[in-house]
């Protein structure tokens, strides 16, 4: 069984989508996805909303997801989304394999 989030970040300005591109330039995106229990953690940009970006952030289990919520990365990541000033919507989703 794996836990699957759909997280929008939402700004202004194109401000999510330079939150997601610092994610990837910090190397945040990639401590996350080397992670023990880490799937997928992807963004991707909606074709009719140029101010929202996707985060597809998928885990094992949610004995994994709890460990990176405590990880130290969570407070640079919401360092950042303040800094974008973002808003942020999740919706959860079990994957039953």
């Amino acid at each position: 069984m794996s836990l699957v989030m759909n997280i929008y970040y939402t700004g202004k300005d194109g401000s999510a989508k330079q939150f997601a591109e610092e994610m990837v330039r910090s190397g945040i995106v990639d401590r996350v996805r080397a992670e023990e229990g880490n799937e997928r953690y992807e963004y991707f940009f909606p074709m009719d909303d140029a101010e929202t970006v996707m985060l597809i952030d998928k885990w094992r289990d949610q004995a994994a997801l709890d460990a990176h919520h405590k990880t130290p990365m969570m407070q640079e990541i919401a360092t950042l989304r303040e800094k974008y000033n973002l808003h942020m919507r999740v919706e959860k989703f079990t994957k039953i394999d």
